[in-house]
């Protein structure tokens, strides 16, 4: 990151990319609206990393939306969020995701709230609900706690440590003073945002909950089994690096993909023993975790769910734990196996998940 220098009024909106060229379009579309009813002036940069043709796709929405293209042959979202800071001649930066919906009002309200408020407040965010789909999945997963807290935490107000890039917004020269998003997470993408809010939080900022300035999220992302499993092994995977980035926030979780790993590991050693009855350990170890998963889900959401349902929700949402392992065993700690990662709050406080 470069250093902070003089930025003029309004609002520069960061859109990292790669492919995804029809909601890009979607997009440009609900920014072009949000745009004519903000206060102040508003640019949008798309920072991308596409190959040709969908390079040029983009290019042709860019044209055609008054947006500023930046090509780039970074990967890492954090690295051309950071692009994109570095081009924006504005002293607050929007940030919102390709697959996503500004609504009309939103940045209007973000600018509003974020100009009113003391220097202590880094910016503002709001919550990112999904949008609405008939799959069974999304059905199924649609009170995940993993999967969607963090993103509609906001519409509870409130300050908060950290909230998703998917709506965000933020001084640019708080951004700057700490140096900007990682430029390397493990993954291409996962946890730089989180990561910025904590370095944000250690300097005595927070970002301030706006709970009407909703973005809304492609339901995509939970409309088959795949792409739930795929963000959710990610989470696990980016949990485990931000451990290791700030280690005074690793906090004790039983991970139940350890757990299983050495049931099973131990009922292997017994075999001889118990004449393979020591071979069930680890169904039986499962099967009671789902049960006892899946009827603690039951209690608490309202109306019940399906038990069928949550029962699925609770195995589909080992796959956190799962790129915990994974990560944990990649980046040689064995130790966090056995641990999971807080964001809010002081050392010592809940999980965040």
């Amino acid at each position: 990151m470069t250093g902070v220098t003089e930025a003029a009024a309004g609002v520069s909106v960061v859109i990292p990319v790669k492919g995804r060229v029809e909601p890009t379009r979607r997009l440009a579309a609900s920014l072009a609206v949000a745009a004519a009813n903000c206060p102040e002036p508003v640019e949008v940069l798309l920072v991308d990393d596409s190959a040709e043709p969908q390079a040029r796709q983009h290019r042709i929405t860019c044209d055609r939306h008054g947006i500023r293209y930046v090509a780039t042959v970074e990967p890492y979202v954090g690295a051309k969020r950071n692009i994109g800071i570095g081009l924006a001649k504005h002293d607050l930066l929007m940030f919102t995701d390709s697959d996503c919906l500004v609504g009309p009002d939103a940045l209007r309200r973000h600018v509003e709230a974020v100009r009113s408020a003391p220097a202590r407040v880094a910016g503002v965010a709001g919550p990112t609900f999904t949008d609405p789909s008939p799959t069974t999945m999304f059905r199924i997963m649609r009170n995940s706690h993993l999967l969607n807290w963090d993103f509609e935490r906001p519409a509870e107000g409130g300050e908060l440590v950290w909230a998703t890039t998917s709506n965000l917004m933020l001084r640019r020269a708080a951004v700057k003073e700490v140096g900007g998003f990682p430029s390397r997470c493990l993954d291409v993408v996962g946890g730089e945002d989180l990561e910025l809010g904590i370095r944000l939080s250690k300097r005595g900022y927070v970002i301030r909950a706006v709970p009407d300035a909703v973005v809304t999220h492609d339901s995509m992302c939970t409309d088959s089994v795949r792409t739930v499993c795929r963000r959710l092994y990610g989470y696990g995977r980016s949990e485990q690096w931000l451990s290791t980035v700030h280690p005074d926030r690793r906090v004790p979780h039983a991970n139940l993909v350890t757990a299983l790993g050495l049931t099973a590991s131990v009922s292997a050693a017994l075999v001889r023993r118990t004449r393979g009855r020591s071979l069930l350990l680890t169904p039986v170890v499962a099967g009671a975790a789902v049960a006892v998963g899946a009827l603690r889900r039951y209690r608490v959401e309202r109306p019940p769910p399906k038990v069928g349902d949550v029962a699925l929700r609770t195995v589909l949402e080992w796959c956190f734990d799962a790129g915990a392992v994974v990560a944990a065993i990649r980046l040689r700690r064995p130790t966090q196996l056995f641990t999971g990662f807080r964001a809010e709050g002081k050392p010592g406080a809940d999980r965040k998940s």
